[in-house]
């Protein structure tokens, strides 16, 4: 595997060849990783499941389908925070507008 330097990192996602990624800094670069490893897990998972059955792009699309579903259910749950939080914070204004 090619080497990081300050500016770019590589990845590997399974296993074709790696590819380069610009990054803004170290933090970055240890987020891709993380991200990469996520992404070769959840394929080593589904790759020997439906070997025979789905070819490696079929494969990949699910793999990419339950990210797109993690993420949508981390997004959901973000906005109802955020929202819960408005609400919160309104209230909390007309509290101390009362004192």
């Amino acid at each position: 595997m090619v080497k990081d330097n300050d500016s770019k990192t590589w990845i590997q996602i399974a296993g074709l060849k790696p590819i380069s990624l610009a990054v803004a800094s170290k933090e970055e670069a240890v987020a891709y990783r993380k991200a990469e490893d996520l992404v070769n897990k959840v394929w080593g998972q589904y790759s020997p499941k439906f070997q025979g059955n789905f070819s490696p792009v079929e494969v990949m699309a699910m793999v990419a389908f339950k990210f797109a579903w993690l993420y949508q259910g981390a997004k959901e749950a973000n906005d109802a925070v955020g929202d819960y939080l408005k609400e919160f914070e309104q209230q909390l204004d007309e509290l101390v507008v009362k004192l």
